[in-house]
């Protein structure tokens, strides 16, 4: 779907800049050619527009293998957006969802492209940055491509969860952060506790950029809370 992509690209991206004026910075921090994992807060839907925007390149992301099990027209729309927006599919229905994850973003990575995650899991239930799980230490560690920060501004008032659709009188924008060395790590990605401090690494200059209130918790437990739910123990590399 690379010509879905770049219809996107060139119907979307005009209309993007002239409604919603978005401010985005360290462009010249993500490499020109060559592999990188962007690692990024996830505030909103908008996210998938407005963190590619600004770069030449497509970025990869890794999702739900339901958005493209859809049948009908509903579903060959579905395929056709998420596909040109950048997500690949992974069944993480099984037992080795986490797993499946790794290989897919390896694979990607390997083949020089650049790759999208959002370590926090899922959309933040407000406009904090939550605990990130250590599957993107993993990821950087098995990889060894340079990793870049990467901070989503105001989508979250752009666009926040139950939003149809994007506000007018929002600035949104993305900063790029400069490129992470975990070099002193390779070889010890089966190590906890180095997982642990690769992944606050990140997370740390996620906040950073952001200047996002941080808070030591995963967002999947913060939500199901305020759902009313109970929450279910959150495995940390998922």
């Amino acid at each position: 779907m690379f010509w879905f992509w770049m219809l996107l690209r060139i119907v979307l991206s005009p209309i993007m800049y002239v409604v919603w004026r978005p401010r985005n910075s360290g462009m010249e921090n993500v490499p020109r050619s060559g592999p990188a994992l962007l690692v990024s807060n996830h505030q909103s839907f908008a996210d998938h527009f407005f963190g590619p925007l600004p770069l030449r390149r497509r970025i990869f992301f890794i999702g739900k293998a339901e958005y493209f099990t859809g049948k009908g027209v509903k579903g060959l729309v579905s395929r056709a957006f998420f596909t040109g927006v950048g997500v690949v599919p992974v069944d993480r229905t099984g037992g080795r969802a986490s797993e499946a994850a790794l290989e897919t973003g390896l694979r990607i990575l390997a083949e020089g492209k650049l790759l999208g995650i959002y370590p926090e899991g899922t959309r933040a239930p407000d406009n904090r940055l939550y605990r990130g799980k250590t599957g993107v230490a993993r990821l950087a560690l098995k990889s060894k491509v340079p990793v870049i920060p990467m901070a989503m501004i105001n989508t979250f008032e752009l666009m926040p969860a139950g939003q149809p659709y994007p506000r007018l009188g929002v600035r949104p924008g993305v900063k790029f952060g400069r490129p992470m060395d975990f070099s002193r790590y390779y070889g010890m990605e089966d190590d906890p506790k180095v997982l642990r401090k690769v992944t606050d690494e990140i997370m740390q200059a996620i906040q950073e950029l952001s200047g996002q209130e941080y808070v030591d918790r995963y967002a999947a437990e913060v939500k199901a809370e305020m759902a009313g739910r109970t929450p279910r123990p959150v495995e940390d590399d998922d």
